[in-house]
């Protein structure tokens, strides 16, 4: 067959020598009408969710879900944090006007846990005890919140504080230390240069209800949290489909942290995960893209040396590129995220054919051959052995095939189909120009500075590299006992990213995580009953449902609302709003407070702590000695008595609202809420929250597992992480099996022998082995992104193992050396040149590139040992 083979590309080659003008001129014409083909014809679908097969069960779930609630597929979650909850609420309420506004951007923005609806109704979703210690608290801070009403100035504040600072009766019903605290440092930060505002909503309401808080593990800084969540308008036919909208949301976002310092908007949700990965990817394609020409182009020049070998090569590469281009579009019709890497993967598989081609045709005519002569051979001793490589490099790719991964499906048509383009072009076009433009005064390359024991090493201690070869394959089955898969995509992203760390942090939330999963009933009723089951469950927080929205025991809430509205309600209701800087004099105010406070202090007030009353004390000291000593002492007066007053209309605002609540069913749920919990058709959603911290794998696998075992239909991504990496684990298991089967099978066609065939799997396996164990040993987990690289390194790994073999047996002179021969150099520099394509990868900030990287790194590097060393040693046959 390799004989039938010869004989038939030789024919080619001199039906081509004959008219190799006319040759290269239909190739230029075909080349640029399948790229102007390609411009019209090739789009772009990064649609993420199409990477797996829609026909799987959490696909058909996740899209059930999506068509049921649409606008809450696709989003971009905004995380607003400030010092206060009135700062918090405030910009959140205006970035959610604002990206409402921007309805060419967004189809919709909302906040999750405010509307009017839950302002009025508010304190009916506190629980009894909760209301009745707030309802205490407001009674208690009457006389001060009304006072406060009618005297809304910082004198107004300052003097009711000092009378009762000064009182000599039994103790006051308020507690006066927080305002005090809070007070002390207003006045700390405003000497450090700082502008913070005083939360009122905390002194008097404890902040209930509003948003969550948390502290900041690293800066112990106590921060208030709102989520807003916007869908954005995609487009799946542009690379990145979010970016129209994400850099409005950026804008609107700096424009609105612009006019506060300390606040702050953060970016993330699986939207914007996304984006910014796609971004990553782009970026470090680019890098790694020029650095690998860079690198490439370095190692030919060694490999070649001629400039018109590297020019012809990479003519070559380029017109590939073209047609394999242009075969996706006709096969195809577009790239996905991961197909659209067949570029990067044809520069280093693809210029491999011509490189051997290159080679053995600069080795013809150093040794003396006419250029025609060269030509011929130089096809004739490798042109069959370059077939068969082609054709298992592409069983590599045809593999991916039939799996339910439609990513690397894709890739795998496109790529497999570009190997035999390569061929292709390498047996016609390269030949056609050597006729055209040959390459004259070659001289043989030599390797004087190679020691020689280091070209017979495979030979002379073949014995020992069997042993150690074995040793070897068998301690790394042991070390892939502890082979691990990571399920979680997040890890795949650059860590330091806005996105990925803001979804870490709202991971450890038990009412805010992102990986909350969703299920839906038909009814009401059936809701309660899943819902009854799923908080039975240690894993589950809670699971939420319309029903859910109905506050509970309203008649005794409202008759202590009532009662509360009788005695504030009043005071509040002609709350003046306006804070008048101009008509009081605030030097005066906060002089006369500081007589105040050293009276309290001599006279050991008991209405304040002592030590709070001297630290503040000194403080007013401070700043009225560093207020006056300015140029405009005025300016920092006043802005102390926005930074103390500005945000009380607010609170009292809010509070007035939560005083007016009626009663409620069901059926008075306004749509803005029901929309999220029941669908158009029927359909009640119930949301499930975590328990525990979902950064923890551990974590994360028994919340999925819990849930799925009381209902088997739920959605969310811990479902999509984790079903999806079983897939595609699966695909890739099924795809690496079913290419070594294919292989295995090709070879004993080819060379109807067991033992050669033996000879060029055995070392592979123990490549494949070996690569497996180092990242392990690496702790470089497989994962998404870098188990591609597995089934690609068997279809590349087997080329040098063929062509080794074809040289190693089909030598006509004995005492030719193996490791000195043209195929060796060969194989060494298409290994280096596809290592250097690779490897670039792994310097990259996306960390599932990088991992893919350092995977093909390692996995070529073992590959071609045990090419160059293991097989020979195996042979049998001193060279």
């Amino acid at each position: 067959m390799s004989s039938f083979f010869n004989t038939l590309i030789g024919w080619c080659e001199r039906q081509i020598m004959r008219c190799p003008w006319t040759l290269l001129l239909l190739s230029l014409l075909l080349c640029g009408a399948t790229f102007v083909y390609t411009l019209k014809n090739l789009e772009i679908n990064t649609n993420t969710a199409e990477m797996l097969s829609p026909d799987l069960p959490f696909q058909q779930n996740q899209a059930h879900l999506n068509q049921a609630f649409p606008e809450d597929a696709n989003t971009i979650i905004f995380v607003v944090q400030a010092e206060t909850p009135e700062e918090t609420a405030q910009a959140a309420a205006k970035l959610a006007e604002q990206l409402n506004r921007a309805n060419d951007r967004f189809d919709s923005a909302y906040i999750p846990t405010d509307n009017a609806f839950f302002r009025q109704q508010a304190l009916l979703y506190l629980n009894q005890n909760d209301l009745d210690k707030l309802a205490k608290k407001l009674t208690d801070a009457q006389p001060f919140i009304g006072h406060l009403a009618q005297n809304y100035h910082l004198e107004g504040l300052f003097g009711i504080i000092g009378q009762a600072l000064n009182r000599h009766d039994n103790a006051l019903p308020m507690d006066l230390n927080p305002i005090l605290v809070a007070i002390d440092d207003i006045l700390k930060n405003q000497l450090n240069g700082k502008s913070h505002y005083v939360s009122w909503q905390n002194i008097l309401a404890e902040n209930k209800p509003n948003t969550d808080d948390y502290k900041d593990a690293g800066a112990q800084t106590k921060f208030n949290r709102t989520i807003v969540i916007a869908k954005p308008k995609m487009h799946f036919n542009e690379m990145l489909p979010a970016d129209v909208a994400l850099s409005a949301a950026r804008e609107i976002s700096h424009g609105i942290m612009a006019e506060n310092p300390s606040l702050s908007i953060r970016i993330t949700g699986e939207t914007a995960l996304e984006h910014e990965e796609l971004e990553s990817v782009t970026k470090g394609a680019a890098f790694s893209g020029m650095l690998s020409l860079i690198l490439v182009c370095a190692v030919q020049w060694i490999g070649l040396r001629s400039i018109r070998l590297l020019v012809t090569t990479y003519v070559v590469l380029v017109m590939g590129l073209i047609f394999t281009a242009g075969f996706a579009a006709v096969t195809v019709g577009h790239l996905n995220v991961i197909s659209i890497t067949f570029a990067s993967l044809y520069i280093g598989l693809g210029v491999d054919y011509a490189i051997h081609i290159c080679l053995h045709y600069r080795e013809g005519k150093a040794d003396g051959l006419s250029n025609s002569e060269a030509i011929l051979i130089s096809i004739r001793d490798v042109g069959s052995s370059l077939f068969l490589c082609a054709l298992a490099t592409a069983i590599g790719f045809f593999a991916f095939i039939p799996t339910d991964y439609a990513g690397v499906s894709e890739l795998g048509v496109i790529s497999g189909g570009g190997i035999f383009i390569g061929l292709i072009i390498s047996l016609t076009v390269l030949p056609a120009i050597f006729c055209v433009f040959p390459v004259n005064n070659v001289k043989p390359i030599r390797s004087p500075l190679t020691p020689a024991f280091i070209i017979t090493f495979p030979f002379r201690f073949s014995t020992g590299i069997k042993i150690v070869s074995i040793l070897l394959g068998i301690g790394a089955c042991f070390v892939l006992a502890d082979f691990t898969f990571d399920y979680d995509p997040i890890n795949l992203r650059d860590p330091n990213s806005e996105s990925v760390v803001t979804i870490k942090e709202l991971l450890k939330s038990k009412t805010e995580s992102p990986f909350a999963l969703t299920a839906l009933a038909n009814n009401l009723e059936d809701a309660g009953k899943i819902t009854a089951r799923l908080e039975q469950q240690p894993s589950v927080h809670e699971a939420i449902t319309l029903a859910s929205f109905v506050a509970k025991d309203q008649d005794d809430k409202l008759t202590t609302i009532e009662d509360l509205n009788l005695m504030l309600g009043g005071q509040i209701k002609n709350f003046d709003s306006t804070l008048n800087t101009a008509n009081h004099n605030q030097q005066a105010a906060l002089i006369k407070f500081n007589e105040a406070l050293k009276k309290a202090i001599v006279e050991k007030s008991p209405h304040a702590p002592q030590q709070t009353l001297q630290q503040l004390q000194q403080r007013v000291d401070a700043f009225v000695n560093q207020a006056d000593s300015t140029p405009i002492p005025a300016d920092s007066y006043v802005q102390l008595e926005k930074n103390i007053l500005g945000l009380l209309p607010f609170t009292i605002e809010r509070l007035r609202t939560s005083l007016t609540p009626v009663p409620f069913g069901m059926d008075d749920l306004p749509r803005e809420i029901t929309s999220h919990w029941v669908s158009s058709t029927g359909l009640y959603r119930i949301l499930i929250t975590p328990e525990k911290d979902q950064n923890v794998p551990e974590n994360l696998k028994e919340f999925v597992s819990q849930v799925q075992a009381i209902d088997n239909t739920v959605s969310g991504l811990p479902i999509f992480n984790q079903a999806g990496g079983v897939i595609v684990v699966n695909a890739f298991v099924k795809a690496f099996s079913g290419a070594f089967i294919a292989i295995v099978m090709l070879l004993l066609l080819m060379y109807r022998n067991v033992r050669k065939t033996l000879l060029v799997i055995m070392p592979l396996l123990l490549a494949a082995l070996l690569t497996s164990a180092s990242n392990v040993l690496l702790d470089n987990p497989f994962n998404f992104a870098n188990i591609i690289a597995l089934p690609l390194l068997l279809g590349m790994g087997i080329d040098s193992s063929i062509l080794i073999m074809h040289r190693h047996h089909s030598s006509e002179c004995e005492d030719e050396n193996l490791l000195q021969s043209s195929t060796t150099r060969g194989i060494i520099f298409s290994s280096i040149t596809t290592l250097c394509s690779f490897s670039s990868l792994a310097f990259t900030a996306h960390r599932g590139m990088a991992s893919m990287g350092l995977v093909l790194a390692i996995g070529l590097t073992f590959t071609v040992m045990c090419s160059l060393i293991v097989l020979p040693a195996f042979s049998g046959k001193r060279i």
